[in-house]
């Protein structure tokens, strides 16, 4: 019998290297963010970011083509970094470089740990569509999480009448974190709605009740309740960020968390 730590049993020495190089990018960054100057840093960065590119394009454009919670997570981590690269541009206060690079490094690994099962020859054409506007809800929820801590350290350092200038003004935060999450809100609504109608089409069965579609729809709501008691009645400061934590924990759990249980969990006890 197999042992189940050969993760990289049968992956080409390309990939390995591909993804080995993303994580080193990723981690000068992480580890000297202290040390090295903006310019470095963003070299660094542009290089982990494409590097990043080039392992997702090389597990979806391989034969056959492999997808599951890692590569999911990995998506969502490069379109969280793609975010926040184009704000740096306008913002270039915001500064969560090591945390965000530290995070890049992760995914990459866990996805080449875990590179997730063959997509189905037979699935359909809109397939690849349904799973962009699912991962793209994924990223932007995940952009919102990260604007959300950034929001709470501010207030936090207003609290204290703190003197530190690193950071953007908790006003224009709160903002941009509710953009990001109207807009993952209204990709996971899209998202619903084509597993609802399409179902069939896309999967070969109808909308059903799973774990996946539990916690999508508590999402849904956690998501819709905050928008909802932020227009009405002006929700905001730490009961509005727990309540994005809580629908991004739940949106988490819809697909990552229960392909992990069938990716790892159980197939470990069949092991």
């Amino acid at each position: 019998m197999e042992s189940s730590t050969h993760f990289f049993a049968g992956t080409p020495v390309w990939t390995l290297a591909l993804a080995l190089a993303a994580i080193v990018a990723y981690l000068i960054p992480a580890l000297g963010a202290h040390r090295l100057s903006d310019a470095r840093i963003r070299l660094a960065m542009r290089a982990a970011w494409f590097l990043h590119l080039l392992t997702l394009a090389d597990g979806l454009l391989a034969e056959p083509a492999r997808f599951g919670f890692a590569p999911a997570l990995s998506m969502t981590a490069w379109l969280m970094l793609t975010v926040y690269a184009i704000e740096q541009q306008l913002y270039p206060k915001m500064r969560v470089v090591g945390v965000l690079s530290m995070l890049g490094a992760l995914a990459v690994l866990l996805a080449q740990l875990f590179p997730g099962k063959p997509m189905a020859v037979s699935a359909s054409a809109w397939l690849p569509l349904h799973l962009a506007l699912g991962i793209a809800s994924y990223g932007l929820c995940a952009a919102a999480v990260v604007h959300a801590g950034l929001m709470s350290r501010a207030e936090r350092r207003m609290r204290s009448a703190s003197q530190e200038e690193n950071g953007m003004p908790l006003l224009m935060l709160e903002r941009l974190t509710f953009r990001f999450v109207t807009a993952s809100f209204v990709l996971l609504t899209a998202t619903l709605l084509a597993g609802w109608f399409f179902g069939e089409v896309l999967y070969g069965r109808a909308w059903h009740w799973d774990h996946k579609t539990v916690f999508s729809l508590l999402a849904w709501f956690a998501f819709a309740g905050l928008l909802i008691a932020r227009s009405r009645f002006g929700l905001r400061g730490r009961h509005a960020v727990h309540l994005i934590y809580a629908g991004a924990a739940l949106l988490l759990l819809a697909y990552a968390g229960s392909r992990f249980v069938l990716e790892v969990v159980l197939l470990g006890r069949h092991l």
